[in-house]
């Protein structure tokens, strides 16, 4: 990585953790909804960038979440794994051009970032939710948790991408 792509995303990572903990874990739409945007630094993390920096940075993010969020761990662990994840997500969602480094996500056909993302944050969420409850009687709670989350997440991370993208 360069000297620019470094503070790119150590400045990535400082705004998105900063939103998340201080403005988006206390939303509660509805009484059990938040967007969890600090995904949007595992999304957008340079393609080429070293896969094992990603993890380690994943779990610090996540364990930032959860020391500020108080809930135990399980953002550490939901976003390492979607960390590790990710290589096979891009070249499901991006196919021959992932293989090529030749995509960005931001860049990308609205097509390829919805499933991309969707699938994305689906797992993230289901990961999450189920170690959050860990009871296998509670499924029914745990799928409508990532199912409403994960949409809500999902609205909120495509719509920063297009905001925040730039036109060619």
């Amino acid at each position: 990585m360069q000297n620019s792509e470094i503070i790119t995303n150590l400045s990535r990572f400082i705004i998105v953790l900063l939103l998340q903990v201080l403005l988006l874990n206390h939303i509660n739409f509805l009484g059990y909804i938040n967007p969890y945007l600090y995904l949007l630094f595992i999304l957008l993390f340079p393609f080429t960038g070293n896969k094992s920096l990603l993890i380690v940075l994943s779990f610090l993010l996540g364990l930032f979440v959860d020391i500020f969020g108080d809930s135990g761990g399980v953002h550490a662990a939901a976003s390492v794994f979607v960390a590790w994840v990710r290589p096979w997500l891009l070249k499901f969602s991006f196919g021959v051009s992932y293989e090529y480094n030749a995509v960005r996500v931001s860049k990308g056909a609205l097509s390829q970032q919805l499933t991309f993302i969707s699938i994305f944050v689906f797992l993230h969420h289901l990961v999450l939710f189920s170690m959050e409850v860990f009871n296998v009687s509670h499924i029914l709670l745990i799928l409508q948790s990532t199912l409403f989350n994960s949409l809500f997440s999902i609205l909120v991370i495509q719509s920063v991408i297009l905001i925040f993208s730039r036109n060619s």
